[in-house]
């Protein structure tokens, strides 16, 4: 029996959860690896059908326990979209491989295309860039391609701060979309706080990057696990919304649940319809039923539109 699929239309939301909030929830994503999946008996008992799932794809991950998952979850009928990490890939061949397993025992037909967070290539890749390059995604019929956004920068691209490296990639990557048949979208590292992400979001825009933004979103998880993986990724200014909270006694303990920055940036999408967010995809460090539980309790639903 399916525990989310089918109460939320027959009740009334929880007090508190705004039109706004809802309406910004539809559709989100939610991320997986295959060791986090293995957890998870049945995928349909906490995600609302048509949910869009990523699959993390972990240094160190055999690439057939990244299918294996991929497979489970496409049966299950979820759309998939596995990571590739391009400095993990060794080479050409490599790739088409890994192409050709998902599609082959999968099914798949989107894919993430990012660095990845290995400072040393394994092989021929740097960058989500010559991935796309290789034209090899486009022979295999693969329909979506979402590429990697950082609403607070990246050190490991920009190491003073700025956002000159990451900027121009995006713009590469805008372009590239222009010029090829690739339906494309950002899907960005978590943040905790709205303001930074809209003047991000803003200032794409301004630039005249027109991929829609799928913005990052940490779900529900104890304070100390949400600094942790922040300070690891690289978090930038709303890394403060952490210790803040961490030093308030009376928050200390609780679990850390991202209405405020949800509410937030729902808020100013209701005010602005243009805004370039579309969707939300969540990061669940605090696990995935936590996380799945939380989204559908503030209004979310997770039916992927085909142009999404």
């Amino acid at each position: 029996m399916a525990l989310l699929n089918f109460k939320r239309k027959e009740t009334a939301m929880p007090d508190g959860v705004s039109p706004e909030t809802e309406a910004f929830l539809q559709d989100y994503s939610i991320e997986v690896m295959p060791r986090t999946a293995e957890k998870v008996e049945n995928f349909r008992d906490l995600l609302p059908a048509g949910t869009r799932v990523y699959i993390a794809h972990i240094e160190g991950t055999p690439i057939e326990e990244m299918v294996a998952t991929a497979a489970r979850l496409n049966a299950d009928g979820f759309p998939v979209m596995p990571h590739f990490p391009a400095r993990i890939i060794k080479d050409r061949a490599t790739l088409a491989d890994w192409i050709a397993r998902y599609q082959g025992e999968a099914d798949v037909k989107q894919a993430l295309l990012l660095a990845g967070g290995v400072t040393t290539p394994h092989g021929d890749f740097d960058s989500s860039m010559q991935l796309m390059e290789t034209g090899l995604f486009d022979a295999a019929g693969f329909t979506r391609l979402h590429v990697a956004g950082h609403p607070e920068g990246n050190r490991d691209i920009d190491a003073d701060g700025s956002m000159t490296n990451v900027s121009a990639a995006l713009k590469w990557k805008n372009d590239f979309q222009t010029r090829t048949d690739a339906k494309m979208a950002i899907a960005t590292q978590f943040a905790f706080d709205a303001k930074p992400i809209i003047r991000w979001a803003d200032a794409l825009k301004a630039d005249g990057i027109t991929l829609p933004v799928h913005i990052g979103i940490a779900g529900p998880a104890k304070l100390q696990t949400l600094i942790k993986f922040a300070i690891a990724c690289g978090v930038g200014p709303s890394l403060k919304v952490l210790q803040k909270r961490a030093m308030d006694v009376t928050k200390l303990l609780l679990p850390y649940e991202p209405t405020d920055v949800i509410r937030d940036l729902a808020a100013h999408k209701a005010a602005s319809p243009e805004f370039n967010i579309t969707n939300v995809h969540f990061f669940p460090l605090g696990g995935i039923r936590t996380n799945a539980t939380w989204a559908i309790e503030n209004g979310g639903s997770a039916a992927v539109p085909a142009n999404a």
